[in-house]
């Protein structure tokens, strides 16, 4: 039997495509940037050299919120409203991966019809692997090749659980968290966390009967702020009402995104909040390959594994393991 050899990929004839905002080839050089593959990773990193002085220009847009806040129906109008607007969006969607098996839904486009047959549009699901640097990573590259393509707007929809907002508000310029109507008057589900880290609070589904609701909510989260201490001196982040379902706030939403970039350019606060990005990128990604790089040898690998069992045991303390697993690399 006859094994055919792969084909060497063309970072040359990749990089035309990308730039010619080309779908077909800005897919492909996603797969390749998501790619585990040593010799991927290699052809993707002189893929990104070659575009990183086409990228940075575009507004980076974090969206976070509870499951059954409306994410998707949110991205998807207001998505089409900026597309109508005659902007060009890439929507970066997280999607959760099993711990288990590995798995994910990967529906996103699914659940925004519009967008993902909007010309003006590309939607892109990636599935999170079950690792939190494989989001930073992957979505930070991503982001890259969609603005080297001539979007202007990049949007990062985060799942909405645990750390995940922390490294989403971690690579965009404006982090919106999407809250529910009713939150109650004690503030029930409000995570202090989660206000520290957004710089805009909407409260969606403000529509019909939950119009009250969604008011008084919005009164609680502009008191609850009143205590956190905002993440640019220059920006107190404003708590807005809207309705994706019928459309409504969208536009005074966008007007906040614009005020937020204008205030932090004139201040300076966005170049610094970027540069301090790519710093903590790089240490992410640091971490990430020594981790990569133990598990990769197979010597390693049954050393990585005896020290497991040791501190599980009680033989060894984590500290001293720390120390053995050093000394590996």
């Amino acid at each position: 039997m006859t094994v055919r050899a792969r084909k060497p990929l063309d970072v040359e004839a990749l990089e035309r495509a990308v730039r010619a905002g080309e779908r077909a080839g800005l897919s492909r050089a996603i797969t390749l940037v998501e790619s585990a593959r040593a010799d991927h990773r290699q052809t993707a990193q002189e893929l990104l050299d070659r575009l990183l002085p086409f990228s940075g220009g575009a507004q980076r847009i974090g969206v976070t919120g509870v499951p059954g806040v409306g994410k998707s129906t949110f991205v998807d109008a207001f998505g089409h409203m900026l597309t109508s607007a005659g902007h060009k969006l890439a929507v970066l969607a997280i999607d959760p991966s099993s711990s288990r098996t590995g798995g994910s839904i990967l529906g996103d486009k699914t659940r925004m019809p519009r967008l993902a047959v909007d010309p003006h549009s590309f939607v892109r699901p990636s599935p999170t692997s079950g690792a939190l640097g494989g989001v930073a990573r992957m979505t930070r590259e991503t982001m890259l090749l969609c603005e080297a393509a001539g979007f202007d707007v990049v949007l990062v929809e985060t799942v909405g659980v645990g750390q995940s907002e922390t490294a989403v508000a971690d690579m965009v310029d404006i982090f919106l968290a999407l809250m529910l109507p009713g939150a109650g008057d004690d503030l029930q589900g409000i995570k202090k966390g989660l206000l520290e880290l957004a710089d805009v609070i909407a409260v969606n589904k403000a529509d019909g009967d939950h119009r009250l609701q969604a008011e008084q909510a919005a009164s609680h989260y502009r008191r609850a702020l009143n205590i956190v201490e905002p993440t640019d001196p220059v920006w107190r982040p404003p708590v807005l009402t809207l309705s994706a379902r019928e459309e409504t706030g969208l536009t005074e939403l966008w007007k906040v995104v614009q005020d937020h970039r204008r205030a932090l350019e004139e201040s300076g606060g966005r170049e610094r909040r970027r540069r301090a990005q790519q710093v903590r990128w790089m240490w992410s990604m640091l971490e990430a390959c020594l981790h990569d790089r133990l598990r990769r040898d197979r010597r390693q690998r049954e050393t990585v594994a005896e020290v497991e069992r040791a501190v599980a045991r009680g033989r060894m303390l984590p500290t001293r393991a720390v120390d053995t697993l050093l000394a590996l690399l």
